[in-house]
């Protein structure tokens, strides 16, 4: 290559003018083109030890830049910031540069046209902001220039693309921890306002669905370090701090568009892949961070738009694969919910719904209330209750067994005929159908094993389980099949719940690929002589002893310890690290050649603070160095909106020389695949990796899922597993201090009545 007015070969950048057909010659060090605003072109050998703030200022010198250095800054040919730790990466590669204004100082400028609204330029200066501000420098120019308050003001006087790219630039700068504490109520009511109109554009709805879950996520809880103080209410607001915002203050807004939440809901059936991932995003947000005061309401409306249904029918279309990793957040978030609901106690009192309820429940039964032979009440004990306490008769669960029961009498049109049939016949061979329903709801709450708030390890679709109540009826139903054809009698109470618990495990097995039509079938057809023989032969192989009440409260304990257990050894995986494949992309171009890549391996570390993933490539692997020195790229972990897997396939010629990872087909997506995805779409994968082995592919995007907000679910089988046998082995070991003392456990406690005054006091034991 022709070297024309070069600087000295000592220098540690060197350059040339433009020049017409010359060429770098291969071996020579590589050379980067570099362009001014003024569109004069240079080539320049940069030394990769300088820094960019050294390379930037002798580039001014030589081209006899005006200004100061530092009002300038080096972008790539994809507009992306040139910094220290980049910078040798992209002179090996040989990018094109533009040496242009600084962040801060593009920021500024940036803030201005913004002020000065030119409709003719507005659109171009919205999509440079939306591009830039991300980043910190240019951020801090833009937020400290009055930058912010004029992109609001944009959002409340635009439409079409123009608001679609100022929302788009909105929800970019709240990936800032800085910047954004001074939007206010008004603002949430706008992007409230802009998501409920069933006119607005898909390109707009996007931004501002991801801008209403950051706002909610934005809750003092969630603030990182010590808290300034708290008060009765939680967390107290830091001064200046962005986690100021939160649940409550998002859903006052919401509360004031009625159609909202129904229009979220409708959103979940778009066309658009992304449109519905990003409402499945915004109603798994608001159902994790719900607040106790509107927690029931919300929930509530969510049911009235009928939001499982809706979720159901996404589990059967062809764009699944996209929303998997959301799917099962949402049923993460409704077993939390389920348990919430069972956990609640009724309250006749404190509680109008839960009245109202019980109400409708007794008038569609069509009973009228006596008096017993006693002069006692006799009401409720009708409907197959044992006391006339209706509180206690639902302590253990709660208002999720009043809303099974008073579905189930939704349900049947017939109801009252049901418990007349029941009535007429003697007492002892009386169906006692209200306490079948709560003994159902034991029973699929135990199959679905909701024993804890946030607590899930299923790794396939639960479509039966988020039909719970449907599910509920058919099941009660059975009982009173089975407990009239068998004849059965009061003492037989415990012999019926144990077929119902047979049929339940057979009716409910593999539902996310069962039909409802073969459910219904198992539930409604199946004899009394089939489920007994069946439940026989389980008998001889299971142990009564499991099904006890406090055996089931036990095993509830030692199921959440188990996975708490797992999970902290799953992210004590992240925080050592461990070395990958660089996979390509299930979308990327089928490779012209077989070459083996430069740097086919990556080394992947999770930073104490667990904000950050940290990486490098390399040729082969080598030693990596505990800390973070030897890993100088990073991924954010808030910016990873979904961890899909079985995605991508493995380069050429690289896992054919390694025995510990598995032969695949090139270009067929690898079992052991993952990829983050972006919570921004046009990034697409921030990284696609091929694990080792089963085991590292478990640890890591189980981990990966456990560390995010919204998500908490379990993708891998093996980490199910892990926590079902510790689960297992845990109950056994304390069973068997229980069955070696001889200790007789009941099959449930009955608390005596309360006592009649507070003139008692507790006796020491000696």
């Amino acid at each position: 290559m022709s070297n024309h007015n070069s600087l000295p070969p000592r220098s540690p950048l060197s350059s040339t003018p433009p020049t017409s057909g010359l060429q770098a010659k291969s071996g020579l060090v590589p050379t980067n083109n570099v362009t001014t605003s003024e569109g004069i072109t240079v080539r320049a050998r940069i030394d990769p030890t300088l820094t960019v703030a050294d390379v930037v200022r002798q580039l001014c010198v030589n081209l006899k830049i005006k200004g100061m250095p530092s009002d300038y800054a080096l972008r790539d040919e994809n507009h992306e910031l040139v910094t220290n730790d980049n910078l040798r990466k992209k002179i090996k590669a040989r990018l094109d540069l533009k040496l242009v204004n600084s962040p801060n100082k593009e920021g500024r400028e940036i803030a201005e046209k913004l002020r000065v609204r030119d409709q003719k330029t507005m659109r171009l200066t919205l999509y440079t902001l939306q591009r830039y501000i991300r980043e910190n420098e240019f951020a801090s120019g833009f937020i400290n220039y009055d930058g912010v308050t004029q992109l609001v003001d944009i959002i409340f006087t635009s439409l079409g693309n123009t608001l679609a790219y100022a929302l788009t630039a909105m929800q970019n700068l709240m990936e800032l921890d800085h910047g954004w504490a001074s939007l206010d109520e008004a603002f949430i009511f706008r992007v409230v306002q802009v998501l409920s109109s069933p006119h607005s554009l898909i390109n707009v709805c996007r931004p501002a669905t991801a801008i209403l879950k950051k706002l909610v996520e934005a809750d003092p809880s969630n603030a990182p370090g010590p808290q300034a103080g708290s008060s009765k209410n939680g967390p107290a607001i830091v001064p200046g701090s962005i986690y100021r915002y939160g649940f409550t203050m998002v859903f006052e807004q919401m509360r004031k568009e009625k159609s909202l939440l129904e229009t979220i809901v409708n959103r979940l059936g778009s066309a658009d892949t992304a449109m519905a991932q990003h409402s499945m995003m915004l109603i798994n947000s608001l159902l994790s961070h719900a607040s106790d005061a509107r927690w029931e309401e919300f929930i509530a409306e969510m049911e009235r738009f009928s939001l499982r249904k809706a979720v159901v029918r996404l589990m059967s279309q062809h764009t699944v694969e996209e929303l998997t990793s959301c799917i099962l957040d949402f049923q993460a978030n409704m077993l939390r919910v389920t348990y919430r609901k069972k956990s609640t106690l009724v309250d006749l009192d404190a509680q109008l719904s839960h009245a109202a309820d019980l109400n409708y429940i007794w008038e569609h039964s069509k009973l009228i209330e006596e008096s017993d032979e006693k002069g006692q009440q006799l009401k409720w004990r009708k409907l197959g209750f044992d006391t006339e306490d209706i509180e206690f008769e639902f302590n253990d669960v709660g208002v999720l067994g009043l809303e099974c029961l008073k579905r189930f009498v939704e349900r049947d049109p017939d109801f009252s005929k049901v418990v007349l049939e029941q009535l007429s016949r003697p007492v002892e061979r009386r169906c006692p159908i209200a306490k079948a329903s709560n003994e159902v709801v034991e029973l699929l709450s135990e199959h679905w094993a909701i024993f804890a708030p946030g607590y899930s390890t299923s790794t396939t679709f639960q479509p039966l389980f988020l039909d719970f109540y449907k599910v509920h009826a058919l099941a009660t139903n059975f009982f009173i099949r089975m407990w009239s054809e068998s004849g059965a009698a009061t003492g037989d109470f415990i012999r019926v719940v144990a077929l119902v618990r047979s049929q339940v495990k057979v009716a409910l097995r593999n539902e996310n690929v069962r039909a409802w039509h073969e459910v219904e079938r198992d539930f409604l057809e199946c004899e009394y002589r089939a489920v007994r023989d069946r439940q026989m032969k389980e008998l001889e192989q299971e142990d009564d002893l499991l099904s006890k009440i406090p055996v089931r409260n036990l095993r509830a304990k030692i199921f959440k310890e188990s996975y708490e257990f797992v999970r902290q050894q799953r992210i004590q995986c992240l925080l050592q690290g461990a070395w990958f494949v660089i996979a390509l992309p299930g979308n990327a171009p089928q490779p012209r050649d077989s070459r083996r890549p430069s740097k086919p391996w990556r080394f992947v570390r999770l930073d104490n603070s667990t904000k950050y993933l940290h990486y490098v490539d390399s040729a082969v692997k080598f030693p990596v160095r505990s800390g973070l020195e030897d890993l100088p790229d990073r991924i954010e972990i808030a910016a990873v909106s979904e961890i899909a897997t079985g995605t991508c396939a493995p380069p050429p010629n690289v896992l054919r020389d390694h025995d510990d990872l598995p032969p695949t087909t090139p270009l067929a997506p690898s079992p052991l695949s993952f990829s983050l995805l972006s919570i921004h779409e046009e990034q697409g994968s921030l990284a696609d990796l091929i694990a080792p082995d089963q085991s590292r592919w478990a640890d890591w995007t189980d981990g990966l899922n456990m560390l995010r907000k919204d998500g908490g679910h379990v993708a891998s089988k093996e980490t199910a597993g892990f926590v079902q046998a510790l689960t297992e082995i845990g109950l056994k070991i304390k069973l068997l201090d229980l069955s070696g003392e001889m200790v007789e456990i009941p099959s449930g406690l009955t608390a005596g009545p309360p006592p009649p005054n507070t003139d008692f006091f507790f006796s020491e034991l000696i």
